[in-house]
């Protein structure tokens, strides 16, 4: 309370830095960001050309084309006041040191300090700019813009064996760090093929037919259809997926025959197995047919016979590391 005789100490006022997200189309802003820009005394913001100001001006926001100082801002606060930032794609980050300094100081009645999102990603919008990165990267990169799907095909490869690897070590930042590898490969290779001059597409088209693909492939899900066990579910993967690639010929058809050989031979047993039929193994001697049957009763019993002998190979290589430094195991 102030003492007898003296005026009201006017209220600081308040300052709000609204945020807003490029990757959500402008205009687009929360109930409580349009609550507070009608509200506002005073509307600013530093960059002339921000996206969000022909549809704030639309709606009857008067907007100040100004960058001011934090102490700038207080005077205009004085009384009560309440200021809007709305803030560029930096953040603000002169302004907000410079209140922090003053509120540091002790010397200054602080106004009420607001950061209000006005907008927000929603999942996976990073993606846009992953697209709007490879975008620029092959069009203005040397060996970027050169390359083909041909040359990058041994890169996804390798980038799918580090994410292999990254899982099997339990490593959560390699996984990260190898799943965005990998996501890369998807990206370049679906910026290339915009270039076709027959058959184009883009990364959008390798998006939907994914989401059509999931969705055709749970009709549990998106149908009527009922699965109540993983079994089940399956079971309609591998319905549905035939139906879509048209096998009449073969259960065996659309098995990649470039894949490691082990995986080959368990997904040729899959196949089998799941259709109901009764194909004998070969009985013939040699390696090679003893790896086959290995490689069936592993998928039989539910085990990646890939992933089974990395792992005793992993466990070998550690016993000759520990052998060659005098540690046997």
């Amino acid at each position: 309370m102030p003492a007898p005789g003296q005026d009201p100490v006017p209220a600081p006022g308040r300052i709000v830095l609204l945020t807003t997200s490029h990757r959500v189309a402008p205009g687009l802003l929360s109930w409580p960001a349009w609550q507070a820009l009608h509200a506002a005394d005073l509307v600013l913001c530093a960059d002339g050309a921000h996206p969000q100001l022909p549809y704030l001006r639309e709606a009857g926001i008067q907007v100040t084309e100004s960058a001011p100082a934090a102490e700038d801002l207080l005077a205009a606060c004085a009384g009560g006041r309440t200021a809007v930032v709305v803030a560029t794609g930096e953040g603000e980050p002169a302004l907000t040191d410079g209140l922090a300094r003053l509120a540091g100081s002790g010397a200054v009645a602080m106004p009420e300090l607001e950061l209000l999102p006005a907008s927000y990603d929603l999942p996976g919008a990073r993606l846009l700019d992953l697209v709007q990165v490879m975008d620029q990267i092959r069009a203005e990169c040397p060996w970027s813009s050169l390359q083909t799907h041909e040359g990058l095909a041994k890169y996804a490869l390798e980038e799918v064996y580090e994410l292999v690897e990254a899982i099997e070590n339990d490593d959560r930042e390699e996984l990260r760090e190898e799943l965005g590898d990998v996501l890369l490969q998807v990206v370049f290779h679906s910026r290339i093929a915009e270039e076709d001059p027959e058959h184009p597409f883009s990364v959008d088209d390798v998006a939907g037919g994914v989401v059509a693909k999931l969705v055709h492939r749970h009709p549990h899900i998106f149908g009527d259809a009922t699965a109540t066990t993983p079994e089940e579910v399956k079971e309609h993967w591998e319905r549905t997926k035939a139906q879509e690639k048209n096998r009449r010929s073969s259960v065996t058809d659309g098995v990649p025959l470039g894949q490691p050989a082990l995986a080959l031979a368990a997904k040729l047993t899959s196949r089998v197995r799941t259709a109901g039929l009764d194909v004998p193994l070969p009985d013939r001697d040699g390696v090679g047919y003893e790896l086959l049957a290995l490689a069936s009763r592993a998928e039989a019993a539910g085990i990646d016979p890939e992933a089974a002998l990395r792992a005793a190979a992993r466990t070998y290589r550690e016993a000759v590391r520990a052998t060659e430094t005098g540690h046997p195991q």
